[in-house]
């Protein structure tokens, strides 16, 4: 039986995923695994049991990623759960900024008499323009920049995409109407809406700066539904004030925003639809149950992707690997295979960064001793191992 703890409300209809080989408890301190949202993790410590950590939804800014590496804890994310749902609110966004719904609304709200009257003479002042027939900018091509540049066009809009990085799967999933730029330089100066979807790292920060707001047309709006640290605010204030950008809209709003009469502010919304917490809480349910019964990494934010699928039913056992990725380590796993005179059925090993994954089915002729293995492979760069059966 495992043991799984929830640091937020998690959707009951994602924990229906798990098995009945698994049990929801409350102390971290007990689990197998951890399903958290939005609760802060940097300051907890974790016991020597605890084998994993899945986010339900994309970012994991909350989860000390490192630490959890070195610990041999595999930190998964849900990426593209929720994307339908952050899809919805980018679209809603270009909306209420051409259509300066935030102001109308407001002003609507103070009419105290005469309204009728009132609304014939003071409409003029909110009129807009279409998104129809504009030029919409998208940086990133993954799960919601594809469904944001794919809406955009079915709503009539010329769309523009900048991803050095697009996989496959995006490719071949965005429209072959909308064409992909490698020069981000020139997707802001023809575009009209500018909207980012892309994870922040250390080269990407404040990636919208002073020489970006240049180099936009005079009266864009852009939208940052993605990560607020993407986005220089210095700069962004000078850009709203000169007039240069007409809009800026958010789903992180700080002090520094708030109150701006051209920056519309969302309380991070993107993800917060029924639907999109069903399908983030379903699919970190369905990575630790993978990773904790057969050792497969699907979706992890810490160690490489790495799979073997199903259990071999003629197979004695699965052992499951964490190391650091250094020379020879997978030399002296197999060599020390070889010595206790066991033999090798079916095996994987991928790697990423400092880290690495290796899965190794066993033939099922031989009677492995788990405790003689386990002992043989304590030396310097083994993270973890466990035997699966």
């Amino acid at each position: 039986m495992y043991k799984i703890a929830t640091l937020n409300k998690i959707s009951p209809k994602g924990l229906r995923t798990l098995t009945d080989n698994y049990q929801i408890i409350d102390n971290p301190d007990e689990a197998d695994g951890i399903i958290v949202r939005s609760a802060d993790m940097h300051e907890m410590s974790f016991s020597k049991d605890l084998k994993a950590i899945a986010r339900a939804g994309a970012g994991v800014n909350n989860i000390p990623i490192e630490r959890c590496a070195d610990q041999g804890i595999v930190v998964f994310n849900s990426p593209g759960a929720n994307a339908n749902a952050v899809k919805e609110l980018v679209i809603t966004g270009m909306l209420m900024a051409s259509r300066h719904v935030p102001e109308a609304l407001k002003w609507t709200g103070t009419l105290k008499e005469d309204v009728k009257k009132t609304v014939e003479k003071g409409k003029s002042q909110f009129a807009g323009n279409e998104i129809h027939g504009k030029t919409l900018g998208v940086i990133g091509l993954g799960a919601i920049g594809v469904l944001v540049a794919n809406a955009a066009r079915n709503l009539g809009m010329k769309v523009t995409g900048y991803d050095p990085y697009i996989s496959l799967k995006s490719a071949h999933e965005l429209s072959n109407k909308i064409p992909v730029t490698e020069d981000l330089g020139e997707l802001l100066e023809t575009s009209d809406y500018v909207t980012i979807h892309v994870p922040v790292t250390d080269q990407n920060k404040g990636m919208m700066d002073s020489r970006r707001f240049d180099q936009m047309k005079d009266g864009a709006v852009l939208l940052n539904y993605a990560r607020d640290t993407l986005v220089n605010e210095d700069a962004l204030l000078e850009a709203l004030e000169s007039g240069k950008l007409s809009y800026y809209l958010t789903d992180f709003p700080n002090s520094t925003l708030i109150g701006h009469d051209k920056i519309i502010a969302t309380p991070h919304l993107g993800a917060s639809t029924g639907e999109a917490e069903d399908n983030c809480a379903e699919m970190a349910s369905e990575e630790l149950m993978d990773y904790l019964e057969k050792g497969n990494i699907i979706n992890s934010v810490n160690y490489p992707n790495c799979s073997l699928g199903e259990l071999d039913p003629d197979a004695n056992a699965r052992i499951a690997i964490l190391n650091r990725n250094i020379p020879s380590i997978l030399g002296k796993i197999t060599g020390i295979l070889a010595d206790l005179d066991i033999n090798i059925r079916n095996m994987t090993n991928t790697s990423r960064g400092g880290y690495a994954c290796t899965l190794i089915d066993i033939d099922g002729d031989e009677n492995v001793s788990a405790e003689e293995f386990l002992e043989t492979m304590d030396f310097e760069g083994i993270v973890s191992i466990r035997i699966l059966k």
